[in-house]
């Protein structure tokens, strides 16, 4: 989904003021919510054509991570005019999850689990920007997820988004950025099948059926690591649960099968014995269409490395094949490059040893990962672990 405010391009004068107190933050009625789909299309449907476009917002409302409750719309609009009638000034989205955290460190750590908001899909009409309208639904919208499907339980720990605009916008909402990096492989057509007599026979594809059992084994493993981390800081992430992966998957299922007609089969790449294996999880987005593969990437949401005390050395071979097929899959299908968001020292340490050809960038002003933190601690003495691609939204 991606946070984007474009440039003002018009106003209207007989608006209230960002500020005023008869703007409120709401819900969208259905063709409220239509509507701005309408107005989203240009920017957020890459391939789709409209129609596919809005049926695969329509179908994203029914995956396992949004049923139930689980994906909320948003409008910013006038106080006391009637539903339907009413402008849609500014609106998003919010998605629940679940995290951890984990203050101190070894036998005194202490471990909390609750609610963690994704917020998507920011976006303006053009009528309506220049006026301040998205800043004053950001402020207000941070301030309701503190009790936001709150209930019985604890308040949410914290929310993150993906700033389109760089890092200033939303850090002055309350969402401080986070690393934003990734590292970048080419496709290679056929690259699982060069080396037939060595690395490649240790990495077999992940599909469907594989991904229960490797996101319980990854979340029990998350938590045993962010116990095991030192203490000074506060260690929180996102649960890389099966929902999560699957809000994903499913995503690129509708996509691929309506711009190719099929869908693929091969959802990620594990390597090694159980209790020594590396793996990787990923998923296909296009993002500028068809005609050239130029903006269409092959993201991987997660790596797993399930004994973080191997060395480097044991572990480049398995990586390196399951990145081969990573790579193949690429080149399969219709992508420009292959990413992978923020991987830790460990992993970086195999990238440089596994002699696959690989870049390292910096992101400035695209897909900025952010965080609210609703904590009591500084936000610099968070650490967000596991910040990798399975966390967008």
């Amino acid at each position: 989904m991606g946070s984007t405010i474009p440039q003002a391009t018009s106003s209207t004068a007989s608006l209230p003021d960002a500020s005023s107190p008869n703007l409120i933050l709401t819900h969208p009625t259905s063709a409220e919510r239509t509507r701005t789909w309408k107005l989203t299309h240009a920017k957020w449907a890459g391939a789709l054509n409209e129609a596919d476009y809005l049926a695969r917002e329509a179908y994203m409302m029914t995956v396992p991570l949004a049923k139930n409750g689980g994906l909320t719309h948003w409008i910013l609009t006038i106080a006391g005019l009637p539903p339907d009638e009413r402008p849609v000034l500014s609106s998003c989205e919010t998605l629940r999850k679940r995290g951890i955290l984990t203050r101190g460190g070894g036998d005194g750590a202490r471990v909390q689990e609750g609610m963690v908001y994704g917020i998507g899909s920011v976006f303006t009409d053009p009528t309506y920007r220049g006026k301040g309208y998205a800043s004053r639904m950001m402020k207000e919208l941070g301030a309701k997820l503190r009790d936001w499907q709150r209930g019985g339980s604890s308040p949410p720990l914290f929310s993150v988004l993906y700033s389109d605009i760089g890092k200033q916008f939303y850090a002055r909402a309350g969402w401080a950025p986070f690393a934003s990096s990734h590292v970048a492989f080419k496709p290679v057509s056929g690259a699982a099948q060069r080396d037939q007599g060595s690395s490649t026979q240790l990495a077999k594809p992940i599909g469907y059926h594989e991904l229960a059992e490797l996101c319980c084994l990854d979340e029990k493993l998350m938590r045993a690591d962010l116990v095991r981390r030192p203490a000074g800081k506060t260690h929180v992430a996102l649960i890389p649960e099966l929902d999560q992966m699957l809000w994903h998957l499913m995503r690129e299922d509708f996509i691929t099968k309506c711009i190719f007609g099929r869908t693929p089969t091969v959802k990620g790449a594990v390597a090694g014995e159980p209790g020594k294996r590396i793996w990787a999880v990923w998923t296909r987005g296009y993002h500028n269409g068809l005609e050239t593969s130029k903006g269409n990437t092959l993201h991987v949401l997660r790596v797993v490395v399930e004994d973080e005390k191997r060395p480097e050395e044991e572990l480049v071979d398995g990586f390196r094949a399951v990145m081969q097929i990573a790579q193949t899959e690429a080149a399969e299908w219709n992508t420009e490059e292959v990413q992978m968001w923020n991987p830790t020292p460990k992993v970086r340490g195999i990238i440089e040893r596994c002699g696959l050809e690989f870049e390292y960038v910096d992101r400035d002003t695209s897909s900025i990962a952010s965080l609210k933190w609703y904590g009591d601690e500084p936000i610099e003495e968070v650490d967000w672990v596991a910040n990798e691609k399975y966390a967008w939204c």
